[in-house]
């Protein structure tokens, strides 16, 4: 639109001549009249006579349709003539496109004549953007009729307005206004430098005094100013003709979007402020930066916080980092106002320690000059105590996880390591596939074993609590032991006398220790001394340490000491999590120290570390002493070893996962009983409900979809209370406790398991 509003359209139509589309139709009138007298046909001659008058008299139509138009043109023209002619303002009509038609007499005196020409070429020198300023007042009056709006021109200011007054047809006026105080010619009599922007930063106007400063007449305001953002009352750079200088912006809100804007000089500054010395004073760290970084002044609160000399000017990147990108974008942001003013923790770059600060920035403007506003707070606790935090909830998280994904994990292994042991029922050493299907078990079977360290460490395995005296665990392992740590490593057993007994799983506490020695023996590779230590300690106030409290009370304590390597303080918060480990890739998983955690927490206890790098580490294990009466062995806990034999009798197996069922189904098969299978509760029960069936055994899943393995089976005992029961779960044994307690005749099967290991469990519940 902008194109055709510049642009010299075809005439068409006008009363000047006759339009291309009347000839062409004379043209085909012409050819009938031809067809009509040469064709010897007579039915031709007649359809060639009916088309030329047909097209004469569309001739006609058009041509009166043409005339009548130029006469009501004209007739326009004769009133606006008598109505406009003698205005004062220049006026014109526009057709669609831009074309004048009507001039009044100040008009053609203004711009002179424009017959033919278009509106946006008659103003092109006029003020800035013609084209633009037309199209977009065009526009409002084909919506609303009229519009208008004020420019800044070259001879002042100038009021357009324009009106509809056909279909395509348009009527402006041009009211100039020349003597407007403060723009226009009554700015060149101004001392100041001044000039009139548009919003896009088009220059429209400049003073003489503006001028001379600038050496010519500027085109855009990022040539004249090195700041990006202007802002009114604040210290500007100028790029004058004899090089960068200083100036306070004074910036007034001219009409139709326009800014006025005008230098004044910078005012001189007087260094003894009293302000000075109150910022000096004041009982808050201040610092001020400039937009680039630099430091500008810092008060002694501020010197003394983050021991800055008087004389030091680091910029702000030199002193602080932190935040995940360059802080000193951060403050330019804020300089620049493109953020808004905020707070941030942020270190310390200088000294040797972690000290942290919460800044908090705000823009300000001295003496016309923007600054940056620092005020820091020491924050170096909460920022220790967030970590802390962050690290207690990373380690919860992933106990959460491990204990949530071993189930899922331990389904799998049970099918994978099941269906081998079906396959391997059918195959001799001397096939083979004898030895994959081996290699496949052994590396199903550490599968296993990796998922029971994570259950180890989210204290959700399952644990056989017993009555233990450290001093006879310990000398019992300590032949395994010795063989662990290898001829060039001593290892060392010291007693503690009348040391309690704990409660434990001698198991579960062995493979802690075993951990701590290995562990101990991989931090002295050229050999050393292991010492394992007994102590009975009674604690007679609570004990806080490394975000724990141990009660007080009386503790058997199991301290592991090595002459090794030692562990930096930065590693000491994490080598209890999953998968940390400081050895090379293929000589550790990493769950070491993880399951030991794990198995002591889970035990009641407490595992706590120190170490200083070159001198060694020592492990510390806090068990509460149980001085209670043993505890009966309940049937359920008992692990009884049946020879294994035909099985007899019918079992009703309840399984949501299918491999795991189809495994069971088979090996259950395998050993004589009748199996019935059922995908779930529901299912279950609904078996059970034909009075005929007899079921000797129910092994079923203890989580599955809909009603769980204790629910359904409490709903089945009651019309069948001498039906034994065998759960199964891949999550610990603890989950189920409270549940399996009401149900009598019960064993818990942790999965994954064998098929001797189900066989074993199903036949020592009914034989």
């Amino acid at each position: 639109m902008f194109k055709a509003l510049s642009a010299k359209p075809d005439i068409v139509g006008t009363a000047r001549g006759l339009s291309p589309r009347i000839w062409l139709l004379l043209a085909v009138a012409i050819s009938c009249v031809a067809v009509s007298l040469l064709s010897p046909d007579r039915q031709i001659k007649l359809a060639a006579v009916a088309a030329a008058v047909t097209f004469a008299a569309l001739i006609l139509v058009i041509r009166g349709l043409v005339v009548l138009e130029s006469l009501r043109e004209m007739r326009l023209e004769r009133h606006l003539g008598g109505l406009m002619g003698q205005d004062g303002a220049p006026c014109f009509t526009t057709d669609a496109v831009g074309v004048i038609g009507f001039q009044n007499a100040i008009a053609v005196e203004r711009f002179g004549a424009q017959d033919g020409k278009t509106l946006v070429a008659a103003l092109q020198d006029h003020f800035a953007s013609p084209s633009a300023v037309l199209f977009r007042l065009q526009s409002r009056a084909m919506n609303h009729e009229a519009a208008r709006e004020d420019v800044v021109t070259r001879r002042g200011h100038t009021r357009l307005a324009v009106h509809r007054i056909g279909p395509t047809r348009f009527l402006w006026r041009l009211e100039e206004f020349q003597d407007r105080t403060g723009s226009g010619r009554g700015a060149e009599s101004l001392s100041l430098p001044m000039m009139i922007a548009n919003k896009t930063g088009v220059i429209l106007f400049s003073n003489e005094a503006m001028r001379r400063l600038l050496g010519g007449r500027p085109k855009r305001l990022d040539r004249v100013f090195a700041e990006q953002t202007l802002r009114s009352g604040e210290e500007v750079e100028v790029a004058s003709v004899d090089g960068p200088v200083r100036a306070i912006l004074a910036e007034v809100d001219g009409v139709g979007e326009r800014r006025e804007i005008y230098l004044m000089p910078v005012p001189e500054r007087y260094e003894a402020n009293s302000s000075l010395a109150d910022f000096e004073h004041v009982p808050v760290a201040l610092m001020k930066f400039a937009a680039d970084g630099s430091l500008i002044s810092a008060n002694r609160a501020a010197r003394d916080l983050i021991h800055l000399g008087a004389e030091e000017t680091l910029g702000f990147r030199d002193l602080f980092e932190g935040l995940g990108r360059s802080v000193s974008d951060w403050l330019a942001d804020v300089a620049t106002e493109r953020m808004p003013c905020g707070a941030e923790v942020l270190r310390l770059r200088r000294g040797d320690g972690d000290a942290f600060y919460q800044i908090s920035l705000r823009r300000i403007v001295e003496h016309g000059r923007g600054s940056v506003l620092a005020v820091l707070n020491d924050a170096t606790a909460l920022k220790t105590l967030e970590a802390q935090f962050v690290q207690s909830q990373k380690m919860q998280a992933i106990g959460q996880l491990a204990g949530g994904i071993a189930h899922d994990f331990n389904n799998l292994l049970t099918a994978i390591s099941g269906h081998c042991d079906l396959l391997l029922l059918r195959h001799v050493q001397a096939d083979p596939e004898y030895a994959d299907l081996v290699q496949i078990h052994q590396n199903a079977n550490r599968a296993a074993s990796l998922v029971g360290q994570l259950l180890a460490f989210s204290r959700k395995q399952t644990l056989k609590p017993e009555r233990l005296d450290l001093q006879e665990v310990l000398s019992d392992l300590t032949h395994l032991l010795n063989r662990l740590v290898g001829e060039r490593v001593n290892l060392r057993l010291a007693h503690a006398p009348d040391l309690g007994p704990i409660r434990a799983d001698k198991r579960q506490l062995e493979q802690v220790v075993m951990n701590l020695v290995v562990n101990a023996r991989d931090a002295m590779p050229e050999g050393g001394t292991i010492r394992i230590e007994t102590e009975a300690l009674t604690l007679r106030d609570e004990l806080r340490r490394d975000r724990a409290v141990v009660p007080k009370g009386e503790y058997a304590v199991i301290r592991v000491l090595d002459t090794g390597c030692g562990i930096p303080a930065d590693r000491l918060q994490k080598i209890f999590e999953p998968f940390f480990t400081t050895k090379r890739t293929g000589e550790g998983t990493g769950l070491g120290l993880s399951t030991a955690y794990g198995i002591v927490k889970q035990s009641g206890g407490f595992i706590f570390v120190d170490s200083e790098p070159g001198l060694g580490t020592v492990f510390h294990l806090y068990f509460p002493i149980h001085d209670g009466p043993e505890e009966a062995v309940t049937p359920r806990q008992e692990a009884r070893k049946p020879m294994v034999r035909q099985g007899e009798g019918v079992v009703l197996l309840v399984e949501d996962e299918a491999p795991v069922r189809a495994f069971a189904s088979r090996a259950l098969r395998l050993r004589g009983y009748t199996v019935l299978e059922a995908d779930s509760a529901e299912e279950a029960l609904k078996t059970l409900e034909d009075p005929t069936l007899d079921v000797d055994i129910f092994v079923t899943d203890v989580v599955m979809p809909g009603m769980d393995g204790p629910s359904w089976v409490s709903k089945a005992l009651e019309l069948r209370p001498n039906v034994r029961v065998v759960f199964m779960s891949g999550y610990a044994e603890e989950c189920l406790s409270e549940s399996q307690s009401r149900v009598p005749n019960s064993v818990f099967l942790p999965k994954p398991f064998s098929l001797n290991d189900l066989t074993e469990t199903v036949q020592g519940q009914l034989h």
